[in-house]
């Protein structure tokens, strides 16, 4: 039986689906525009299939914006389970966090292509099966990747070697192409010279990386060049030498990769150990690798007193009678809201792509939190309307599912502005700290110190001061220096006078 399968999207579902029977699938007459056949080519697949009874193909499902691959961690279901929509299926490990996949459609779990503890699977890969009926189930015994269209990786590689080869035959033909010299003493002097080795791009990494000398390789393109396909099998012919030079090369290679491997046995048992990359690792990587190279950056830098703010948060704990207890961090967001809310063009975000920059209106604080695999911002979204007790809630719920792996993306995706505070350890008086684009601005904080002010009511002349060294790093596509220091200078006025948090 033929069959088009049609990928489409259902909730967060991407789905195969297999028509109950062709004739059914005929009568049903499709149009679409040509820009929305562009928009859906990419989900439309000629399959046949005449083994399995009707059923429905369940792709990696994309579960925030940046996810390009993911880990499955768990599946919730068995093969022959119920599936009910807004049921969790599986537990998935996206770039980010781990999420529940709740699945949208009533059904039976006929096939788990992916088992358990799967690392790096591409967004729409085939994942499972469903299908409409219990007792279609034990149909599904031997259904395999293939069968729901999948493409080996074997497959896959290969196009991607042919291109390489066509463009080194291009670039050799075109070459060989061109018009020789007439006079006798034009070709003695183009004639390459005798002891230069000639090699494509391609044989030369080819050779690289398999440790072959090209010196004797006899080239097979135009002029003598070597190309890759000269290079197939040239292990096995350097094998075939003579018996002496091979004994001798032999031991000698001998004792030396002994040695060798006695040192690296030594130096792996006790030298160091391997940590293997995490999805959130890679990705924090790739984004931070980013802002550092794209973006043009400036910092500022100011301490500002905190000793009104200290006795203010000390007098709000000691009345709260276990209603909220307030953080020194809750107060600095609820201050960079403020300040963001003053001079908001700090609170924008640079969108080149689409030749903008975006001013927002409400200022969503991203939070920087330590987590066992890496860093993570969840944010405190229109902090500036929100009352200290509400943020402090918050923050505390955000921080502690976020040390699990259970925010969702909503929760931790987007923001317009950035807060990283280390006061929390004593030996970090001040620090920079990278913006997380589109974001243009990310404000670090030190830990409280005291220091020395002068007093013309102290009799020794001076006073001790708790301070705080904060550090704002500025987008100068989008903040101009002399803008990111009015922020600053807000920030500071707002923090030695906290009260204004309450107005």
């Amino acid at each position: 039986m033929s069959a088009i399968f049609v990928a489409y999207r259902s909730a967060s579902v991407l789905r195969t689906v297999v028509p109950r029977s062709a004739s059914a699938f005929a009568s049903k007459s499709i149009t679409c525009s040509s820009s929305h056949f562009l928009s859906y080519s990419n989900f439309i697949r000629l399959y046949s299939s005449g083994k399995f009874p009707p059923h429905t193909v369940i792709h990696m499902p994309a579960l925030s914006p940046t996810m390009t691959q993911g880990n499955l961690q768990s599946w919730s279901k068995k093969v022959g389970d119920q599936l009910s929509p807004g049921e969790a299926i599986a537990e998935i490990e996206t770039d980010k966090a781990s999420m529940d996949f709740e699945f949208q459609e009533d059904g039976y779990l006929a096939k788990i292509l992916v088992g358990d503890g799967s690392k790096d699977i591409p967004v729409g890969q085939p994942i499972a099966v469903y299908v409409e009926e219990a007792d279609e189930v034990p149909a599904f015994e031997n259904f395999t990747a293939a069968d729901a269209g999948a493409v080996p990786a074997e497959d896959k590689k290969e196009p991607e070697t042919k291109p390489k080869e066509e463009l080194e035959q291009k670039e050799d033909s075109s070459k060989s192409s061109k018009p020789a010299t007439t006079t006798s003493t034009s070709s003695s002097s183009s004639a390459p010279p005798t002891n230069r080795i000639f090699a494509s791009p391609l044989a030369k990494t080819i050779a690289l990386e398999k440790g072959i000398s090209l010196k004797g390789v006899k080239g097979s393109g135009p002029h003598g060049r070597i190309v890759a396909k000269d290079l197939e099998g040239l292990e096995a012919k350097a094998s075939t030498t003579s018996a002496p030079e091979t004994a001798a090369a032999t031991t000698t290679t001998t004792s030396t990769a002994s040695t060798a491997t006695a040192t690296a046995t030594a130096t792996t048992a006790g030298g160091y150990e391997d940590i293997p990359l995490t999805s959130m690792r890679k990705t924090i990587a790739t984004r931070l690798l980013q802002s550092t190279q794209q973006l043009p950056t400036y910092i500022i830098q100011s301490q500002i007193s905190v000793s009104k703010l200290l006795k203010l948060r000390a007098s709000l704990n000691a009345s709260a009678e276990d209603r909220y207890r307030l953080s020194v961090n809750d107060l600095l967001i609820k201050a960079v809201a403020i300040a963001s809310t003053r001079v908001p063009q700090v609170n924008s975000a640079w969108l080149g792509d689409q030749g903008i920059i975006r001013q927002y209106s409400n200022v969503d604080v991203s939070v920087a939190v330590a987590t066992p695999t890496g860093l993570i911002t969840p944010i405190i979204k229109d902090a500036q309307n929100k009352g200290l007790s509400r943020i402090s809630h918050e923050i505390k719920d955000l921080g502690k599912r976020a040390k699990i792996g259970k925010l969702k993306p909503e929760e931790f995706q987007g923001g317009t502005i950035c807060i990283s505070n280390l006061g929390m350890n004593h030996a970090v008086t001040a620090f920079t700290s990278i913006i997380n684009p589109p974001q243009s601005a990310i404000l670090a904080v030190g830990t409280t110190e005291k220091k020395a002010v002068p007093s013309d009511v102290n009799e020794q002349g001076f006073i001790f001061d708790d301070v705080i060294t904060i550090t704002g790093t500025f987008d100068h596509r989008v903040i101009d220096g002399a803008l990111g220091g009015e922020w600053i200078k807000e920030l500071k006025r707002i923090i030695e006078n906290p009260l204004e948090m309450l107005i």
